[in-house]
C-alpha cells in the first residue's frame, strides 16, 4: 500500500503542476490580448481628446476676449458714476464757498 502511494502521489502532483501550468500560460496570452484591446482604445480615447483639445482652446479664447470687453465696460461704467459723484461734490464745495 505504501510503495503504492509513494508511485501515485508523485504522478498526481506532476500531473497537477502541468494542468497549472497549463492554466497559467492561457491567463498569460489571454491578458496580453486584453491588454493589446485596451492599447488600442486608449489610443482611440487619446485621439479623441486631442480634437476636443481644440475647441476647448477655442472657448477659453473667446471667454478671455468676453472678459476683456465686459471688464472694459465696467471700467467705464464706474468712470462715468465716479466723475458724476465727483462733479457733484466740487458744486456742493462751490456752493458752500459761496454762502460763507
Amino acid at each position: 500500500m505504501i510503495s503504492f502511494l509513494e508511485t501515485f502521489l508523485p504522478i498526481v502532483i506532476y500531473i497537477l503542476l502541468i494542468v497549472l501550468l497549463i492554466v497559467g500560460i492561457i491567463l498569460g496570452i489571454r491578458s496580453i490580448q486584453t491588454l493589446n484591446k485596451l492599447d488600442v482604445v486608449i489610443d482611440d480615447v487619446d485621439k479623441k481628446v486631442k480634437t476636443l483639445d481644440g475647441i476647448f482652446n477655442v472657448i477659453d479664447i473667446v471667454s478671455n476676449k468676453f472678459s476683456f470687453v465686459t471688464n472694459k465696460v465696467v471700467d467705464g461704467i464706474s468712470g462715468l458714476v465716479g466723475k458724476i459723484f465727483s462733479r457733484s461734490k466740487v458744486e456742493d464745495d462751490f456752493f458752500d464757498d459761496e454762502e460763507e
